[in-house]
């Protein structure tokens, strides 16, 4: 007997390559199987007319809650939006990353991963009144703290977090991602870099990021977006692509531009990960949340599939936990209920743009550790 079937759903599983109506199957804390007829559960939940993806993965978040000025609750979040991988992209640094293992990913039922900052006190000065880059001054920027912090705790880590740019950074240039590179090469993960104005510029720092490692805000708008005044997607852009460096939207307050989006996507150049970059100044707009994002990907024009597979298996590949973004036998026993309804929705950039979409996501229900996750909200027992 299985402990647990969603029955009738639609089953879109880009890693497998399904897209059809199956059954579920979870025991163990496991994904046990997918198919018709499974047999008995001791649960089963009837999800006839929505969607059945793999746990959605969240790329770019920031939920160290009160741990960090910009940190936000990510259970509330997951609720609205049926994030089951929260990763969390630099929140803290091996100042603070004990506090926030042990008060917030230890006590969280969503999973967290996390990118290690590397400043040693992590992003500390983020708010509507005050905003002190973390990068700004290099005494902070410390690779021998980080290192031993990232080893510690390595079985949540994903990689090396670096925030550059006249915000972040000041006058410290392209200093810190160098650093980063460094602390990388010798964990053998990959550096997520973060770039807002100039200086350094989109160029310097793409010239430097390895296969495996990835640029957010990627389809940021101007300065350092990825088209020039012509709309024309960037050289330095195209060969970073070729390369092997992944592109993640990490929308947030300042990173994403349906301008630059609109481009991007007419080249035929759309992102690896979609993610919120969700924090205090942006989770109740532009933002909002992870499926909020990707029905703006929808009113793009951008396929079903592609935007799930954003959400899902390419994250889990840029993280390299292949085994979260997949409803294979086997895997964990992660999986979201979404509905894809029928209603005008009015979306925003982080310019004030606004795109109206005809179709937006709705989170009707999480599956964590092969046991149903959520608020009342959701589909009742069959």
């Amino acid at each position: 007997m299985y402990d647990l079937v969603l029955k009738g759903g639609r089953v879109i599983d880009p890693a497998a390559g399904m897209d059809g109506v199956a059954d579920v199957a979870f025991a163990d804390g496991m994904v046990a199987a997918v198919g018709t007829d499974l047999g008995e559960a001791a649960e089963v939940r009837d999800v006839s007319g929505k969607i059945v993806t793999p746990g959605l993965i969240d790329l770019h978040t920031h939920v160290y809650w009160g741990g960090t000025s910009l940190g936000v609750d990510a259970p509330t979040i997951a609720r609205r939006s049926g994030t089951t991988t929260f990763v969390d992209a630099g929140s803290a640094g091996a100042g603070n990353f004990p506090g926030f293992r042990a008060h917030v990913i230890e006590r969280t039922e969503p999973r967290i991963l996390a990118y290690v900052n590397i400043s040693f006190a992590g992003i500390y000065g983020f708010s509507k009144n005050v905003m002190v880059g973390e990068c700004g001054d290099m005494r902070l920027v410390h690779p021998h703290e980080c290192l031993e912090a990232a080893r510690a705790n390595k079985d949540i880590v994903v990689g090396i977090k670096v925030r550059i740019g006249a915000k972040a950074g000041g006058a410290s240039g392209i200093a810190p991602l160098h650093l980063a590179l460094e602390v990388a090469d010798l964990l053998g993960l990959p550096v997520m870099a973060h770039i807002d104005n100039r200086p350094p510029s989109q160029e310097e720092v793409l010239a430097v990021l390895r296969p495996g490692d990835v640029l957010t805000h990627c389809f940021r708008p101007w300065p350092n977006a990825p088209i020039d005044a012509a709309r024309n997607v960037r050289a330095e852009v195209l060969a970073a692509r070729e390369r092997g460096v992944y592109f993640d939207i990490g929308h947030g307050q300042g990173g994403f531009s349906f301008d630059s989006c609109r481009a991007m996507l007419a080249e035929g150049i759309g992102p690896d990960a979609i993610s919120s970059d969700v924090h205090t100044l942006c989770v109740d707009g532009p933002a909002h949340d992870l499926l909020a994002v990707m029905s703006k990907f929808l009113a793009l024009g951008m396929d079903l599939n592609q935007v799930i597979r954003c959400a899902t298996e390419n994250p889990a590949k840029i993280i390299r936990r292949p085994e979260l973004g997949s409803l294979a036998k086997g895997t964990p026993g992660d999986a979201t209920v979404i509905e894809l309804r029928d209603e005008v929705v009015e979306h925003v950039d982080v310019v004030g743009e606004v795109l109206r979409g005809d179709k937006r996501f709705a989170s009707m229900g999480t599956v964590i550790g092969g046991k149903w996750w959520a608020d009342g909200t959701a589909p009742r027992p069959a």
